[in-house]
């Protein structure tokens, strides 16, 4: 089994975290998001991944310390590890055609944004599966409509009327994915764009013309990261789960001087916690300092130093200095305080 991963997007919507660091290396309880995607998917599989391609933008913004962290990612899973680029933003089906040569036999396709829980069997005697979740408004979301043999018969974007609420979150599997890649070249010949962009769902389409079996894979929990709200709303989320599953999240490292943690929380490595209060559902990276200050519902990433500061659903990224009691600050393109 192949995992096939598009993350060339920049991701605007969390800037400024996005501008120094690609959105699926975001850290989500502790962990990058593509990181815990790739291995919930491996989990929910159950069988052996040959290899995980990953389809990056500009060498630029994913550079050497980015693919080097992803083909750890891979070896981790006893996978290889493939680099392909993306050289322009046309869509989601072109980022897939980045990776063609990667495009055989039986592959799940992910876009790494979205975080899962999952558990349940693959059905393998379809062609492929599109993973859903059942949402409160539909109308927001790209849907799939099922037969009475609840079959995937289309798929519609922001329907209007209702059609169905069961919403594609961008995970598919494919039983042979060069299918996919067929008609999705068929798509790139043919110049087939939508929104000036070429999409798998038109390659998808070609697919079910030809009366090839589509099924839902119902996922339990769906997180997106797409936002800064939505993003420190998946950590709790996620932190919740890996309490539940006994995960043991605060490393042996941290220093406590007059401080408590309230769990859940991810606490990294040589954390500093003096006279401060932390959860619950914060992460915090490694070589990062809190003095003074209470925290909670919040991600702060590597090597900061937060003083004096009373935090609520916060996001902070790599390196930074924040003193709760500033009078003079100095702060650049793209941040908000509030």
């Amino acid at each position: 089994m192949k995992i096939i991963v598009p993350m060339a997007g920049r991701g605007s919507r969390l800037r400024p975290h996005t501008l120094t660091i690609p959105k699926p290396l975001i850290p989500v309880a502790g962990k990058p998001i593509v990181h815990r995607l790739v291995s919930d998917i491996a989990k929910v599989l159950g069988e052996p991944i040959t290899e995980v391609a990953f389809i990056l933008g500009e060498p630029a913004f994913f550079g050497d310390d980015v693919v080097e962290s992803l083909m750890q990612l891979a070896a981790e899973l006893g996978a290889k590890g493939s680099i392909y680029r993306q050289d322009q933003p046309l869509g989601t089906g072109h980022a897939i055609m980045s990776a063609k040569e990667s495009l055989s036999g039986p592959a799940v396709i992910a876009y790494a944004d979205t975080l899962i829980r999952a558990d349940f069997d693959l059905d393998k005697t379809a062609d492929s599966v599109i993973w859903v979740k059942q949402v409160d408004r539909p109308e927001a979301y790209g849907v799939v409509k099922l037969n009475g043999d609840s079959e995937i018969v289309e798929l519609v974007e922001k329907p209007k009327e209702f059609i169905s609420d069961l919403a594609v979150i961008g995970i598919y599997y494919f039983k042979d994915v060069s299918v996919l890649r067929n008609e999705l070249q068929h798509v790139l010949d043919n110049d087939i764009t939508n929104g000036g962009e070429y999409q798998i769902n038109d390659g998808i389409k070609r697919m079910m013309e030809k009366g090839m079996k589509f099924v839902p894979g119902k996922v339990d929990e769906w997180m997106d990261c797409g936002n800064k709200n939505v993003t420190v709303e998946t950590n709790q989320r996620m932190l919740g789960f890996l309490e539940r599953e006994g995960e043991n999240m605060i490393s042996d490292s941290v220093t406590l001087e007059n401080a408590n943690i309230i769990e859940p929380c991810y606490i990294g490595e040589n954390v500093v916690l003096k006279n401060t209060t932390v959860g619950p559902y914060v992460s915090i990276g490694n070589n990062t300092v809190l003095e003074n200050s209470t925290v909670k519902n919040s991600i702060i990433q590597n090597e900061s130093k937060i003083y004096n500061a009373n935090l609520d659903n916060a996001m902070i990224g790599n390196y930074v200095v924040f003193n709760g009691n500033f009078e003079s600050i100095s702060i650049g393109d793209y941040s908000v305080l509030e």
